[in-house]
């Protein structure tokens, strides 16, 4: 019966499926294959699993050389339930920069001048982007796409997956009688034209601090790009896109924290930190830019993540409109915080194993940087 329903019929309905059902269904045979890949763009089964599905937990190494990454699926309700992902197909390792809509944004490993790449390990597609205007060590990178860019005069086509900017701000540069200097200058990636245009400028502060201070991690807010920095007490420092205007915002007891993460959070700008006294805390950007706590982890899962240490400082953070990740390395259990219910309303804390072995096979500890994003197994037009 399955093989005489008509194509379109059967892309309806693998359209429902989860990421790992979907590509079973893809490898199954020809005349499925074929049904999965006529699904029409305006139907695409990657935007519908981000409605349907929780994001995938995808951890890759941070000072591993192996050409390798590793998954969680959330909704593998079996002890099966982490992957480990070949990334055979690049020829260099990578470190994960930050992501959008599926797809990695990622830099070599083995240099310290910014070069970046787009992607997508489930479909095992890269591509260089283009080379920057100013050479740039250690700069602060972030992203924002898809629905960001949705209601602003930014969007950069009907694509997609083409609908991202790729800000780069800070970082050394070359100085014009030699040596090097900060950068005070923001950049832009156009996927569009597939090209880097300069934007526009920074004090020299921020340029510092941002080359300095900062981890990297961005989150985009109403209109703002946001990075947080670590010099002496925590701060964030935010670039409103539109006009090109940056300010500094405070953070709740920034000079006790041992980490403190920015996520997006329903839409809304979260901070999630953590202290001995308190344990980890979760923060919401309310009106007139004042921070109020929505929650707090509870203490049993709070003593089984650090242990008899009882120190927060190497806990590290993902999150998504779905989830918050609290993790350290690859065999670590993690505390999760994530949606339950329909209307972003209802909201659980999980503990899950960390990845000690896949399959039976034991995995080498190491340490990560984590994402959260839906597997995307639709091919993009950016490749």
């Amino acid at each position: 019966m399955w093989s005489d329903l008509p194509f379109d019929l059967l892309s309806n309905i693998f359209f429902f499926l989860s990421p790992d059902s979907f590509a079973c269904a893809k490898a199954a045979c020809r005349n499925w294959h074929q049904a999965c890949a006529s699904t029409p763009s305006f139907k695409n089964p990657f935007l519908l699993q981000k409605q349907l599905h929780p994001p995938w937990f995808i951890a890759l190494p941070l000072r591993n050389n192996s050409l390798s990454c590793y998954a969680h699926n959330p909704i593998n309700t079996t002890n099966n339930n982490w992957y480990e992902i070949s990334l055979d197909f690049l020829t260099h390792p990578i470190r994960l920069v930050a992501h959008f809509e599926g797809l990695l944004l990622v830099r070599p490993s083995i240099s310290t001048v910014l070069q970046l790449g787009v992607c997508n390990p489930f479909t095992r597609q890269y591509k260089q982007l283009p080379t920057l205007n100013i050479r740039r060590t250690n700069p602060a990178v972030g992203v924002i796409s898809l629905p960001a860019f949705s209601n602003t005069k930014l969007m950069f086509g009907t694509d997609s997956f083409h609908c991202f900017g790729i800000y780069v701000a800070g970082g050394m540069s070359a100085a014009p009688r030699g040596g090097a200097t900060y950068e005070p200058t923001l950049e832009m990636y156009d996927p569009q034209l597939d090209a880097w245009r300069v934007v526009g400028s920074m004090p020299m502060e921020f340029a510092v601090r941002l080359t300095v201070w900062t981890p990297k991690e961005s989150v985009y807010c109403d209109g703002v790009l946001y990075w947080m920095t670590s010099a002496r007490a925590y701060s964030l420092m935010g670039c409103d896109i539109s006009s090109n205007s940056w300010r500094e915002l405070s953070v709740p007891m920034a000079d006790k924290l041992e980490f403190a993460v920015l996520v997006l959070r329903n839409g809304r700008l979260t901070l999630v930190g953590g202290t001995c006294a308190l344990g980890v805390c979760i923060w919401e950007l309310g009106e007139g830019e004042s921070w109020v706590m929505v929650e707090t982890v509870p203490s049993e899962l709070g003593m089984r993540f650090i242990g008899e240490k009882g120190s927060w400082d190497r806990t590290k953070c993902v999150g998504s409109d779905g989830a918050i990740y609290l993790y350290r390395d690859l065999w670590a259990g993690m505390v999760v915080w994530r949606e339950v219910g329909e209307g972003n309303s209802k909201w659980e804390w999980f503990w899950i194993e960390g990845c000690s072995s896949i399959r039976g096979k034991q995995v080498r500890n190491m340490q990560i940087k984590g994402l959260l994003m839906h597997p995307n197994l639709v091919p993009s037009s950016i490749f």
